[in-house]
């Protein structure tokens, strides 16, 4: 049960994070805060529950709940050009989760590192679908798709591998556990 509930809860970040958006006028795609969450959720829940708590905000997504960027939801989100990095989402949290748990004690570079990885499977998805959507060439999506969005989203690695880094600390000196959360 506890570890639904906190599967619920990164669901509920990841949804508020989303509506931090600022869409580009060059770009289908908006900087969005959700890929924080996403990353959190793997480091902090695990492979197993990261991935339900992704899922569970895809399939709200997809229900129509207004849980992605700027309040929008439904199908359509998940098939249009802006989908495949929702759908590198679950790879994302899934490798992020398994490479916490199979470590004990990540440090602040590697988890760098895996969630930068993190990040090149989003873009790899994101950038598969928006060119085929918008038949893009790759240099098209690397234009409108990656390159516009690197550095906020390296400052994001670098944030949330700084709050996992903090989490992590507080959790273990308060007694509430070790992370990932799932143990």
């Amino acid at each position: 049960m506890k570890n639904l509930t906190y599967s619920a809860l990164f669901t509920g970040i990841i949804a508020v994070l989303a509506q931090v958006a600022i869409p580009l006028p060059f770009s289908p795609v908006p900087v969005t805060g959700q890929l924080i969450g996403v990353l959190l959720a793997g480091a902090i829940l695990g492979s197993r529950n990261g991935l339900l708590s992704v899922t569970a905000y895809i399939l709200l997504g997809a229900a129509g709940a207004p849980v992605f960027s700027m309040a929008r939801g439904g199908i359509y989100m998940l098939a249009g050009p802006t989908g495949g990095y929702l759908w590198g989402f679950l790879p994302a949290v899934f490798l992020v989760g398994l490479a916490v748990e199979r470590k004990q004690g990540v440090s602040y570079l590697r988890i760098i590192l895996i969630m930068a990885a993190a990040l090149a499977l989003i873009y790899l998805f994101g950038g598969i679908q928006l060119g085929v959507i918008m038949r893009y060439t790759p240099v098209q999506v690397l234009l409108t798709g990656v390159l516009p969005f690197l550095p906020f989203d390296l400052f994001k690695v670098f944030l949330a591998a700084l709050m996992y880094g903090k989490i992590a600390a507080s959790l273990k000196k308060s007694g509430l556990g070790e992370i990932p959360l799932s143990r």
